[in-house]
Parts: structure tokens; sequence; C-alpha cells
């Protein structure tokens, strides 16, 4: 990056500059998920796993255990009902609370990201962060040269090859 202002100005900008990280992460992991084939964004993947550890959970509980905003969590569920992969039904015990659950096909996707591209997500990120030492801020100002070097997109590249084309550990 050119003339990072972000960077010069200590922990000042400690959370903006974690922001940018992880925008150009998850746009990088959204990028190769859907290079192999998956088209939910890479942000909607930590609902996905709640709802899959969880089964039948309130937006209220995504809200509270994801950390997300209460409108973030409600527009991810509304795009991932239209992409059929969550229903939703009302409580028993309180007719306006929604209960989602992961539909046939949400449970297949799942299925897939486990065995193929969570893995390897999972893995590159842990080689990107690998040999992050000293200060926090340092470890930041590396991790953000990492990424904007590419190095991020050549991990999850590698650790696909490395995997094999079924996505195993060869």
């Amino acid at each position: 990056m050119t003339n990072d202002v972000l960077s010069t100005l200590g922990h000042l900008a400690l959370g903006s500059r974690l922001k940018r990280a992880g925008t150009i992460l998850q746009g990088a992991t959204q990028t190769w998920l859907r290079d192999h084939g998956c088209d939910v964004p890479a942000g909607h993947m930590p609902l996905i796993v709640m709802l899959c550890n969880e089964g039948r959970v309130s937006i209220g509980a995504l809200v509270e255990q994801l950390g997300i905003a209460q409108p973030g969590v409600s527009r991810m569920v509304a795009n991932l009902e239209a992409a059929g992969l969550v229903s939703s039904v009302a409580d028993a015990g309180d007719k306006r609370v929604r209960l989602l659950e992961l539909t046939p096909s949400g449970r297949t996707l799942v299925d897939a990201a486990k065995e193929y591209w969570w893995p390897v997500v999972n893995d590159a990120v842990a080689a990107l962060c690998a040999d992050l030492a000293g200060p926090f801020s340092d470890q930041l100002a590396i991790f953000e040269a990492k990424l904007a070097a590419g190095d991020y997109e050549r991990m999850l590249d590698s650790e696909r090859a490395r995997r094999g084309p079924d996505g195993d550990d060869s």
C-alpha cells in the first residue's frame, strides 16, 4: 500500500486497520469460494456454522452468539432464505419469534463446505499467521503486507492443491 495513513497512526487506528484487514481477507475468501463452486457469501458462513451446530436457532440467539447487529443478521437470513439454504418457522411458545434452520440444500452445502472449503480456508489463514511474532501492531503490519502482496490467495491455492482434487489430505 502506498501512503498508508492508517499504519502511521499506530494504535489510534487499530480498529480501522483490523476492519480493513478483515475486509481484504473476507473478499479474497469470497473470490476463492466462488471460484471453487460456492456462491454463498463468506460473511454468511459463521451463521451457517451456527445453524449446523445448533439446529433451530432464533435471530436473537444468532445476534447474541455471533456478535453481529440484528439488521445484519436479518439481511443474511433473508439472503440465505432466498437461496433456499435456510427456512424459518414460528416458535411454538412465542409466535413472534422465528426459528431458523438449514434446509436440505443448506445441509448439502455444509457437507461440501466441511469437506472441501472450510479446511482449506482455515489452513490458509493459519499459514498466513504462522510466522507472526512480536507486538500486535507489528504483527498486524506484517499481516496487512501479506494480504496486500496476495500471499493469502497463493496460500489458498497451495492448500487446495496439497489436498488434491477431491479435497482430502494427500
